[in-house]
């Protein structure tokens, strides 16, 4: 299955990545590799994970305080959003 992200997720990713890079050179690196584990696993298997918000799927990110939201398409996964847990829940998808 094609991967696709909208530009809420892709704001959300680099807006993580930079907060974190700024707290400790490298930490945003981290971060990333443990959001590609994230969507590796959703990639491999796409239903593992439950709607968790409407429609959305909802993939915990392991070592940080965030999760992927996504949905599953025809011919897709769309990533809508990289979303920190600690943010106001109205703030979802």
């Amino acid at each position: 299955m094609r991967l696709r992200y909208t530009s809420r997720a892709k704001d959300d990713l680099e807006i993580a990545f930079s907060w974190y890079e700024a707290q400790r050179y490298g930490l945003g690196f981290e971060f990333l590799d443990c959001v590609e584990a994230s969507i590796a696993t959703i990639i491999e298997m796409p239903r593992l994970f439950t709607e968790h918000h409407k429609i959305f799927r909802r993939a915990l990110i392991r070592r940080f305080p965030f999760a992927i939201f996504y949905t599953i398409e025809r011919e897709e996964i769309v990533i809508h959003a990289i979303f920190d847990n600690r943010q106001d829940p109205a703030k979802l998808p």
